[in-house]
């Protein structure tokens, strides 16, 4: 009597599917191309920061002598010293803080109210309120400084932090409500209906609903804007006038003339001056990793 077998091949186990899957992306010549691509990448980004670590440590007498590529001879500390003191790094430091801190904060507050009222709320021409906050990302500073300087003098903020807190924090928040309305536009009616019938406000289901899901982003686009803010440059040095009130850019800025340029101090300069963005990313890191994936997600 003939016995009926089943003739389905045998499943393969896990180690064997594993093995398979990583000899298929080992397979090809590509993929040392794109590795190899990468890298040289890589080395062109850090290159600037390796020859600003080669001068940070250099003489004048060694710089002007020997080139910006030569490796340092001794560890020569007077630029760091010279740079420290003469910027008053300390403070300036605490405005660059300072400023980029609040202007993350209120301008994704900001950011959140308008984005709620448009995507949410549906206001009427939202679509053209969007279109006008996208135009307001595109206009140059060049184009701003004027009015904003005459508006701050007339309202007694010339010189005052607090002007470029305010006009970065309406810039920031034009592109984080452009962002943020277009999330909020498909957010689900029913989660929002289940909370109105529940008998929530639209305050309510702001804080309650709304913002628990939309923090991850919120906290990327903090980070952005106090990366954006800290980078600043042109309107902070027309707005802040005075060493009390100036940031980190307009410090570095300083040390540079028409006819003079002390390189190693401001390699130097530069080089203190990146530690704390680089500690600040450090620290935030995994935040910004944990909102661009859950944004991915959703």
């Amino acid at each position: 009597m003939a016995v009926a077998t089943d003739a389905r091949p045998a499943p393969r186990s896990a180690r064997a599917r594993a093995a398979a899957i990583d000899s298929r992306y080992r397979r090809g010549p590509g993929r040392w191309l794109v590795l190899a691509a990468a890298v040289l990448v890589g080395l062109a980004v850090l290159a600037p920061f390796g020859i600003m670590l080669l001068n940070a440590f250099k003489s004048p007498q060694e710089y002007a002598a020997n080139g910006p590529l030569s490796l340092p001879s001794s560890l020569y500390l007077d630029g760091v010293v010279a740079f420290w003191e003469r910027t008053e790094f300390p403070v300036k430091l605490w405005n660059s803080v300072f400023i980029s801190a609040v202007v993350a904060v209120l301008g994704a507050l900001l950011s959140l109210l308008n984005a709620y009222a448009i995507g949410i709320g549906r206001v009427k021409g939202r679509l053209w309120i969007v279109a006008l906050f996208l135009l307001a990302n595109m206009l140059p500073q060049e184009a701003l400084i004027y009015p904003l300087f005459t508006m701050a003098q007339s309202v007694g903020l010339s010189n005052s932090q607090w002007s470029v807190i305010i006009i970065f924090t309406v810039i920031q928040s034009a592109f984080g409500t452009y962002l943020l309305s277009s999330v909020l536009g498909t957010f689900p009616p029913a989660l929002l209906e289940a909370a109105a019938l529940d008998g929530a406000s639209r305050w309510r289901i702001l804080w309650q609903v709304v913002f628990p899901i939309v923090r991850p982003t919120l906290s990327v686009l903090m980070i952005f804007f106090f990366i954006w803010t800290w980078n600043e440059f042109f309107i902070p040095l027309v707005m802040l006038t005075s060493n009390d009130t100036q940031t980190i850019p307009i410090a570095l800025a300083s040390l540079q003339g028409d006819r003079m340029m002390d390189a190693p101090t401001i390699n130097a300069g530069s080089l203190v001056s990146l530690v704390p963005a680089v500690v600040f990313f450090l620290i935030f890191q995994r935040t910004l990793t944990r909102g661009v994936t859950a944004g991915a997600v959703k």
